[in-house]
C-alpha cells in the first residue's frame, strides 16, 4: 500500500524532477489532450511506451506501474469486450454457450481497442508526472494557473489525511483478523460492514480535530500559497519544445486520418 500510494520517488534529483512544477504540469496536460483527442491507437500508444520508458530511465521500479496500471487495465479489458460483442455489424467470430450465442464484431473491437488505448496513454501520462513532481508543488503549480482556492484546500487536506485514515483502517482489518473476522464468508461480510463504518467514524472525528488544530495555529478560512519564483528561460525552452512536439505528433495522425 506504501508503495502504491507513496510519492517518494519524486524527491529525487534528476532531470525531470529538476523542471519547474507549472511546466511539467503544462506539458502533462497537453499530453493528456492530445491522447484523450486521437483519433487513432499510435498516438495514445506511443505516449504509454514513451511514459513508461521514461520512468525505466528514472529507475523507478516496474512492479509499481505494473500495481497502478493493474486495476484501470482489468477495467478497459472489460470494455474492450463489452464493446466487441455489443457494438459493429461485422462478424469476426462466434461461440455458443448454452442457448445463448455470442458474436463478436470487427468495429467494436476497433472502438474498444481505441477507447483502451487513450484510457492507457492517460494513465501512463498521470504516473508519469506522479513520480517526478510532488503533491504539493503540483497544487502550487493548479494555484498559479487560477485554479479555485477552495478546491485546492480540499485537495490538499484530502491528499494529507486520506493517508491517515488508509494506515487506521489498516489496523482494524489487521485487529479483525488476529480475532478471526474473516474466518468465514458471513464473518467477513460483518467484518468488512463494521470496518467501513469505524473507518467512516474516525474520518469525521479526524476532521474535527484538525479543524480545531487549524483554528489553533491561526487559521482564519484561507490557507496560504507560497510564491513560486520566475520562469527560467530553460524551462520555457523545454515547454515550448514540448508542446511543440505534442502539437506535431497530434496534427501528424489528424493529417494521416484524413
Amino acid at each position: 500500500m506504501f508503495e502504491l500510494f507513496s510519492d517518494i520517488f519524486t524527491y529525487r534529483e534528476n532531470a525531470l524532477t529538476r523542471i519547474d512544477p507549472r511546466v511539467t504540469l503544462a506539458i502533462a496536460l497537453g499530453a493528456l489532450a492530445a491522447v484523450v483527442t486521437s483519433e487513432g491507437v499510435v498516438l495514445p500508444l506511443a505516449a504509454l511506451a514513451l511514459c513508461l520508458g521514461g520512468a525505466a530511465a528514472l529507475r523507478i521500479p516496474l512492479r509499481l506501474a505494473a500495481m497502478r496500471l493493474a486495476a484501470p487495465l482489468a477495467i478497459v479489458s472489460v470494455l474492450i469486450v463489452l464493446k466487441g460483442f455489443l457494438t459493429g455489424t461485422t462478424p469476426l467470430f462466434a461461440f455458443t454457450l448454452g442457448t445463448w450465442t455470442f458474436t463478436a464484431k470487427a468495429e467494436g473491437f476497433r472502438e474498444g481497442g481505441l477507447l483502451g488505448a487513450r484510457v492507457l496513454g492517460a494513465l501512463a501520462v498521470v504516473f508519469l508526472l506522479s513520480v517526478v513532481t510532488p503533491a504539493h508543488r503540483i497544487f502550487q503549480a493548479l494555484r498559479r494557473f487560477g485554479l479555485s482556492r477552495d478546491w485546492l484546500e480540499i485537495a490538499i487536506l484530502m491528499y494529507r489525511y486520506i493517508f491517515v485514515l488508509m494506515d487506521r483502517a489498516a489496523a482494524l482489518a489487521a485487529a479483525q483478523r488476529l480475532r478471526l473476522g474473516y474466518g468465514t464468508p458471513r464473518r467477513a461480510l460483518a467484518s468488512s460492514a463494521t470496518l467501513a463504518g469505524a473507518t467512516i467514524l474516525r474520518s469525521i472525528d479526524q476532521a474535527e480535530r484538525t479543524h480545531a488544530a487549524m483554528r489553533l495555529r491561526g487559521y482564519c478560512g484561507t490557507m496560504p500559497f507560497g510564491p513560486l519564483p520566475a520562469l527560467h528561460r530553460r524551462d520555457r525552452w523545454i515547454l515550448i519544445l514540448a508542446l511543440g512536439l505534442i502539437s506535431a505528433a497530434r496534427l501528424a495522425e489528424w493529417g494521416a486520418g484524413r
